[in-house]
């Protein structure tokens, strides 16, 4: 038993490397780590790419509204311009001055939302709105110039002329190509976004999916840890109930013998002083003490018990055999199983009964011959009987007695067979079984 305990400790005492994590354990915690900083710079990127967009989605919004400001102003100033042409009213060179500054905050606000760095297509488009808005303007100033110095042949002339037209007609397409080169750019601004969010989704699901993993083996090992600790600690309390236990099973042991022997006191006390049941008495009696018997050659040691066979037969046969009683004993070491001791105890005590009243042990000079041999995981033993003279045997019965009954119930017990074969000399039984527990 210390032996037993003393070695549950040392299986207790992991070495370092023995508790360290397993190769699955850092590889699986090696993919989180990955997952986590693969998703981190997908959140990133993301952010960015949106950022991105916002910001060309500002800057683009922007622009088109300093065009617009800046063609919305030039028509603004024709319209005053015309109406100061027409009517010499200088009232229409109100909402002509307020174009031409409308015009001039316009291009400002454009430079500076389109920035310094720009590309050639556009820094040229820039610049060709900036001189075809300049010639536009430089136009109506020249048309109001010569309607307030009175030369209104001169000025409708020049009101006539394709100056202002071209200029006109030039500022609007080169706003439109502006226009259309920002939109692009919002537009693959807002698909860059698109993607990397759909990027974004898968990676945070297979996140997930790591992570539950993760989760899941964290608490696989957590479990594993906490039943080492508690095996760790119970080790003193499974060694202490173990030496209880086994003080408990001698205790045990103890009181189902002395409650046999109470009972087979109480079994001869009852047939006190009655001859005609003296018989039946000594058939219980002897029942008993193979019960007996049998219990005692079950009382090994370890937690798979098992039982000598050799140990069994001899002690069954042992108050029957004499000088004049011949016996040959032969066969092998074989174990059976503790809950095959009873059931074949009890088959062996009946025949060896059967043979002292009736069979080879009947007269003198009879042999009792037993072998037994076993085979894979079956047993198998062979009782035969020789008579000195003719064997009696046992006559036919209208119904079936002791014996057949308790033979039938032990073949179910052993998960095997009982045959019996009745011979000149005498009887033979076959007795073929299982090792590995028969019925319950």
């Amino acid at each position: 038993m210390n032996r037993e305990n003393e070695s549950l400790l040392k299986e207790m005492r992991l070495h370092w490397w023995q508790r360290a994590p397993r190769i699955p354990t850092l590889a699986l915690f090696a993919v989180v780590a990955l997952a986590l900083i693969g998703t981190f710079s997908l959140i990133i990127a993301t952010v960015e790419v949106e950022r991105t967009q916002r910001q060309q989605a500002a800057r683009t919004s922007g622009i088109i509204a300093s065009l617009d400001e800046i063609v919305r102003a030039t028509m603004s100033g024709e319209t005053g311009q015309r109406g100061y042409f027409i009517t010499s009213d200088t009232r229409y060179l109100e909402p002509y001055r307020e174009g031409q500054g409308r015009y001039a905050a316009g291009m400002r606000a454009l430079r500076d939302r389109m920035g310094p760095d720009l590309p050639a297509e556009q820094a040229n488009l820039v610049a060709e709105i900036a001189r075809l808005g300049d010639a536009k303007w430089a136009e109506m100033a020249g048309v109001v110039d010569l309607v307030e110095q009175r030369r209104i042949p001169d000025a409708h002339a020049r009101l006539l002329s394709d100056e202002g037209q071209l200029a006109m007609n030039g500022l609007r397409k080169a706003v439109a190509r502006l226009e259309d080169i920002e939109r692009v750019r919002l537009d693959q601004a807002a698909q860059r976004a698109a993607n990397a969010e759909a990027r974004i989704l898968p990676s945070l699901a297979a996140l997930f999916v790591v992570i539950v993993c993760a989760l899941a083996l964290g608490l696989w090992q957590a479990i594993r840890k906490a039943e080492a600790e508690a095996l760790a600690e119970g080790a003193a309390a499974i060694a202490e109930a173990r030496d209880r236990a086994d003080l408990l099973a001698k205790e045990l042991n103890h009181r189902v013998k002395n409650l046999f022997a109470v009972i087979l006191a109480i079994v001869k006390m009852s047939a006190r002083g009655d001859a005609a049941a003296a018989p039946a008495v000594d058939r219980i009696a002897k029942r008993i003490h193979a019960l007996v018997t049998a219990h005692e050659v079950t009382q090994g040691s370890g937690k798979d018990q098992t039982v000598d066979l050799a140990e069994l037969i001899g002690k069954v046969i042992a108050p029957y055999r004499s000088s004049s009683e011949r016996c040959e004993l032969d066969g092998g070491t074989v174990n059976l199983p503790g809950r095959h001791a009873v059931p074949l105890g009890l088959v062996l005590h009946e025949l060896a009964t059967n043979a002292v009243k009736y069979g080879a042990w009947s007269a003198p000079g009879g042999l009792l011959r037993i072998r037994w041999e076993s085979e894979d995981s079956r047993a198998k033993v062979i009782w035969e009987e020789i008579a000195a003279g003719e064997a009696a045997g046992p006559t036919e019965q209208g119904r079936e007695g002791f014996g057949s009954a308790l033979i039938r119930s032990s073949e179910r017990q052993l998960g095997g067979t009982i045959v019996r074969r009745f011979e000149a000399r005498g009887i033979v039984v076959e007795m073929d079984f299982t090792l590995e527990g028969g019925e319950a």
